[in-house]
């Protein structure tokens, strides 16, 4: 939602500027200029990256949208670590295999709906724990093994704002190259009347104008804000990465949850009374009982 505020404050604050000091706003309407501008950002877009990202871009664009990862959605994470950290507890690494193979119909993670909608964190949990089963890996091998994988993944959703940006790098440009068309048009025109080209230079520095403003107006906020939201996202396998070592390393669930929750940032982490609370619940519920 804050990212079409700020689009539209942009937007307002600019032309409400030009319209104070006296601006025509029909003037700015030149759809000669955001053809070439925009239709050679496409397509340099194109040239550059791959049908992957792109998929990826249009993922993450549409993302921004929402709100993210919440505080209660990292309260959940926790709780659900902490079924599974007991399980391990009550019944040894090997009896967590059978709710790996079938999460959705597992009771320690068939009511977290967001973890199972993270494929990639469910594939990271699930990928993690039957290294461990399979043993003969010590803490330090298993820790830079989750490291490796978040790395990649990182690097991985990152590709989009970066190739985003490049983008807005260029959109001066772009709108250069609209302002030059526009100036050959005019010297085509050069024996006109004063009027004929007074509109066409007018039309050639709109080109300029355009670019500059979608790039640090648009483009390059844009990709900031996915930069910052694929950050905070990876917040979310970072919890589960310190719980994992504090509970291979032999620490209680409880403590291994606390090591988990002291990762996340301040504005989505629970406390430690909310997560004891809800721990004591899940310990006590059906789903235990299940387990």
């Amino acid at each position: 939602m804050l990212v079409i505020v700020g689009a539209v404050v942009v937007i307002l604050s600019v032309l409400g500027g030009y319209l104070f000091e006296g601006g025509n706003l029909l003037v700015l309407i030149q759809p000669a200029e955001l053809i070439i501008i925009g239709g050679a950002a496409v397509g340099s877009m194109l040239i550059a990256t791959t049908p992957t990202v792109l998929k990826a871009l249009g993922g993450q664009l549409g993302g921004l949208l929402g709100t993210g990862l919440t505080k209660d959605d990292f309260a959940d994470l926790l709780v659900m670590l902490y079924k599974l950290f007991r399980q391990i507890q009550q019944g040894g690494v090997m009896s967590i295999e059978s709710h790996l193979e079938k999460p959705a119909e597992s009771a320690i993670f068939g009511k977290h709906a967001k973890f199972l909608g993270r494929h990639h964190s469910l594939d990271f949990l699930a990928d993690s724990m039957k290294v461990i089963i399979v043993g003969g890996i010590n803490a330090h091998d298993l820790d830079a093994l989750m490291e490796e994988d978040l790395k990649v993944h990182h690097d991985v959703e990152g590709k989009p704002a970066a190739m985003l940006t490049k983008v807005g790098d260029a959109m001066p440009g772009l709108g250069i190259v609209a302002a030059v068309l526009g100036i050959v048009i005019t010297m085509g025109a050069i024996d006109g009347p004063p009027s004929e080209i007074g509109e066409h230079v007018g039309a050639a520095l709109v080109g300029t104008f355009l670019g500059i403003l979608m790039s640090y107006g648009f483009i390059q906020p844009l990709a900031g804000a996915m930069e910052a939201r694929v950050a905070a996202d990876g917040k979310y396998e970072e919890c589960m990465r310190a719980g994992i070592m504090a509970v291979y390393k032999g620490l209680p669930p409880a403590i291994a949850i606390e090591f988990a929750r002291r990762v996340l940032p301040s504005e989505v982490r629970p406390s430690f009374d909310e997560t004891e609370k809800l721990c004591r619940a899940a310990k006590s519920g059906p789903e235990a009982a299940a387990a």
